[in-house]
């Protein structure tokens, strides 16, 4: 899906972003979005590596 965004689609989204919720917010939801994927990845390879134990047990 993003894989077909460009640079001009990027600068489009940032622009709509940047209007929508002003200059002061951005670094916060950056932030957050930052956090977010953290987590997410961590709670991934959490699972792999339970399923990977799980499977040398058997």
């Amino acid at each position: 899906m993003l894989s077909n965004v460009g640079m001009p689609g990027l600068i489009l989204i940032l622009a709509a972003l940047l209007l929508l919720f002003g200059p002061s917010k951005l670094p916060e939801i950056g932030k957050a979005f930052g956090k977010t994927i953290k987590e997410f990845k961590k709670s991934t390879r959490d699972l792999l590596e339970e399923d990977d134990t799980t499977s040398k047990r058997e």
